[in-house]
Formats: C-alpha cells, structure tokens, sequence
C-alpha cells in the first residue's frame, strides 16, 4: 500500500485485522506511537507484514553486509553515505510533503538509515544538523548527521533534496527504472583490511596483508547477481503471503529504522547527540 506517511500503519492495521498480509510503504508509520500500534497488532494476530524498504532487496546491499559479515573488510570502521538529489517544484505540490510527517528524512533519507542498519548493525547515537534554509517549508530540504553504531563504528550522511547531484542510490544503482541510471557511488565502507564502495561494488585493498597506507591498494570488482530490487522484493512477498518466508523487513524491523530517522530529527532541532533508544 502506499499512501501518505500519516496512513501507513491505519491501513496496515486495517489488513492485519482482516488476516491479510500486507506490503506497507516505508516509513512503517509517521510516529512511534503509530509504530507501537502496527507492530502490536501484527504480533497479536500473528499476521506478517512486510515493509517497504526495497533497497535491501537489491542485490549490491545484500553483497555488502555478506562480505562486512564474512569479514572481508576486516573490522568495520566508519562508514559515508550520501543522498543528493533535485526534486521539481511540482512534487511539493502534495502538502503533506512540505508539512512534518513528510520531509526528505522520512521520505528518503530512512532508505539509506535503514541500509545502515541492515549493513553495520544497529545505530546507537546520532547527532545531526537539519536546514530549510532553500525551500523554507515546515520540514527540512537538508541534513548532516553523525552516526554512532553499537559495534564502535562511526558514520557520516550527508542529504538534501534541493541538490543537484548523481550522489544517490536511486540513480547510482540502476534498480529502479523511473531514475536515470548515472554510475556513481553512494555509499563508503572503510575496515581494517579493506574499503568497499557502493553501487560500483569496488573493494580496494593492499596486496599484502602486511600493506599499510605507504603502500599501493589494489582493486577488484565485486561481481553481482544482475537480479532486481523490486522483483526480488515482489517474489519474497509472495513467500511472505504463503507462509514460506518471514519478512526480510518486519514491522519491528522498520519501527526500529522509524526510531532512528526520529532520533536524526530531534537531534537537528535540540542540537545535541540523540540515542534511539532513548524514544
């Protein structure tokens, strides 16, 4: 289903009732509250439900958190992501997009935090600054946010949707056939063996184990699947309606991302470090 943020969880609520699994669109609801509600009656009535975070479908994410799992990069150290992008006045023309409740944090940055999550691990504190210094609406046009995952890795996120850039994953990857598809990287992941770059899948490391950063990386190409976000997503639904899959992205999964891009909020109104376990 997808409507605006504000309706997620009521209509997902309206399904789990009528023992109907259900695919919602991200963000899982507008509040936590809304959240709680969801996620409560879904495991009350033992009803899956299956959030939209489609990226986690994509065969480059999953290669990721494989060869970060798998101890290719070594330790996780840091991480960078970028969402850049230039969206027409036109979009806004829908006002629950300039009011609180819609916003590029919720509508497109709680991709790329959900990816986090999905990749490192939980984030543990997070400290942000937002802006609307462009567009002037009631939700910010742009952010900067440090990360603190519960592994002792830090990150960086830079986004805005007011900016013309080829630093996203909608374009950068390909997966989805409404964007021009422009090569790029979106995502940074540096370890104590070895950096890895996203969407490109370019994994730079020294040649000899012993290599330091006096000595020249090499890099190798991580071959993919060639299989698609969407599609992948649609099949595991599928098995998700029959009972042969749990969902790759639960309600309490995607309540948890809600969480954090929640924690980015207040940190970039309060101007302090925010845990997400805290709300």
């Amino acid at each position: 289903m997808a409507l605006p943020n504000a309706l997620h969880a009521q209509a997902a609520i309206a399904c789990v009732e009528r023992d109907i699994p259900c695919l919602v669109e991200k963000p899982v609801a507008d509040t936590l509250e809304a959240a709680r509600d969801l996620v409560a009656a879904a495991e009350r009535a033992d009803v899956p439900v299956l959030v939209g975070h489609q990226r986690r479908h994509s065969p480059d994410i999953a290669k990721a958190k494989q060869l970060i799992e798998e101890g290719h990069l070594g330790r996780l150290v840091g991480v960078h992501a970028m969402w850049l992008a230039d969206k027409p006045e036109a979009y806004f023309d829908a006002a629950w997009r300039r009011q609180a409740g819609g916003g590029p944090l919720l509508i497109n940055l709680i991709h790329d935090i959900d990816c986090l999550r999905f990749v490192c691990g939980d984030i543990a504190e997070v400290m942000a600054f937002t802006s609307n210094s462009v567009r002037g609406f009631e939700v910010e046009d742009s952010a900067s946010v440090s990360l603190r995952f519960s592994s002792g890795a830090v990150g960086t996120v830079l986004m805005s949707d007011t900016a013309v850039s080829p630093y996203n994953w909608d374009t950068a990857a390909g997966q989805a056939l409404y964007f021009p598809h422009q090569p790029e990287n979106a995502y940074f992941f540096s370890g104590t063996r070895a950096a890895l770059a996203l969407p490109s899948m370019d994994l730079w490391k020294h040649e000899a184990e012993e290599g330091h950063w006096q000595d020249p990386l090499v890099k190798r190409h991580v071959t993919l699947d060639g299989s698609r976000a969407y599609v992948n997503q649609l099949a595991h639904f599928m098995k998700v309606v029959t009972g042969d899959a749990k969902p790759l992205v639960s309600a309490h999964d995607g309540m948890m991302t809600l969480a954090t891009i929640l924690a980015i909020a207040r940190s970039g109104r309060e101007r302090r470090p925010v845990s997400p376990a805290d709300l």
